[in-house]
């Protein structure tokens, strides 16, 4: 059977989403445009029947991976044997595609058991669990605002195709959440972008669960569940540094109490390395272990704060504080590490401040269990 001809419109704009759209927003768009174009609600003539197969067709062919990658290419101009071959090459961070949020399907992951933080978000009434995220938003601490503007933030693409879609009381409803969430954050903490919209992938989920219920089927609904809940999830009730947080910890004491004689050994030292790598551990995946990659990321901000450089040069105080981020990141992961790679990694301040001696602080490697996104 010969291939489809690839449509000359714009399947995007039938749909209404943008070209980064995920699947779970494709879902959405359809079913939602399909209840107020179908010929059965807007009648029967020509135009109504001919608005509902070309909304079906725009479906068909970008809920499909490869016949959308066919459309994505054939639009830019690709060749169509380059197409195929990256129908299904990773284009985005962490190895994903740019139009799909997950590196493997939920069905090939392990299922794992729902934490009391997210019983409270997904059971009970709407307005029942609104007034719980509301007053856990209230005591969020220091450390987990940080983490919550560390993560990586939801996709904006899908919140914005929710929103278009809402009826006038959702969208409503939705609206009074926002202001309720801002009202109980520090105002230069709602600020942060990350932050707010994690927070508000969150209260999407929490408020809108009825409208994305009666819209997406499985396993649609979860994955967008999963997404929403991300970054919320990796964050709270979470350690500042994960499960090496005295390790962190002794590292970023040491740190401070540093001499210009012992920065400038370390910059010595660490000649050669390449002060803007940071190592994520193969043994760790990205999408499942974002608590662990929000640790890691606070690690290497916090340690590159504590590097004493005042008195450097404006390039070599910028190359230390770069040398102890990367440093800082390693040792909050450095139990995923192989035998003996957090210690190559750590030669350098090693090399100064004994950290990797047998009785330094925080050398064992075991500590509290970090949850992994859901």
């Amino acid at each position: 059977m010969p291939a489809p001809l690839v449509p000359d419109d714009d399947l995007y704009a039938r749909l209404e989403v943008g070209h980064d759209a995920s699947p779970e927003a494709i879902e959405v768009a359809w079913r939602a445009l399909l209840r107020k174009h179908h010929p059965d609600v807007a009648g029967d003539g020509a135009d109504a029947l001919e608005r509902a197969k070309r909304i079906n067709v725009a479906h068909d062919w970008l809920s499909d991976a490869g016949l959308r990658a066919r459309y994505d290419a054939d639009r830019a101009g690709v060749p169509p044997g380059v197409a195929a071959r990256s129908a299904g090459a990773p284009q985005g961070r962490g190895g994903r595609m740019a139009h799909a949020p997950w590196r493997r399907p939920a069905s090939a992951r392990p299922r794992r058991p729902a934490g009391p933080r997210r019983t409270d978000l997904v059971s009970g009434r709407p307005e029942e669990r609104l007034a719980r995220f509301l007053a856990r938003v209230e005591r969020l601490t220091p450390d987990e605002l940080d983490r919550l503007a560390a993560a990586e933030p939801p996709p904006i693409a899908f919140l914005a195709t929710v929103r278009r879609f809402l009826t006038p009381e959702a969208r409503e409803t939705f609206a009074a959440s926002e202001v309720a969430l801002g009202s109980r954050v520090p105002p230069a903490r709602w600020a942060e972008t990350g932050l707010r919209e994690g927070l508000l992938a969150a209260a999407s989920e929490v408020v809108l669960a009825p409208f994305l219920d009666d819209l997406l089927a499985e396993p649609f609904r979860e994955r967008a569940r999963e997404r929403s809940l991300r970054a919320w999830d990796a964050s709270v009730d979470q350690p500042r540094y994960g499960p090496n947080g005295a390790a962190v910890m002794a590292l970023l004491e040491r740190v401070r109490a540093w001499g210009p004689d012992e920065v400038a050994a370390f910059l010595r030292a660490s000649v050669g390395v390449d002060a803007s790598q940071r190592p994520w551990p193969d043994a760790l995946d990205r999408e499942e272990d974002e608590a662990l990659r929000i640790s890691a990321e606070l690690a290497a901000r916090d340690a590159a704060a504590a590097m004493p450089s005042a008195a450097l040069p404006a390039s070599s105080a910028a190359r230390a504080r770069r040398l102890a981020a990367r440093l800082g990141y390693a040792t909050a992961l450095r139990h995923a590490y192989p035998p003996g790679a957090h210690a190559r990694i750590a030669a350098a301040f090693t090399a100064v401040a004994s950290l990797g001696a047998p009785d330094a602080p925080g050398a064992a490697e075991n500590g509290p269990e970090v949850r992994r996104a859901r």
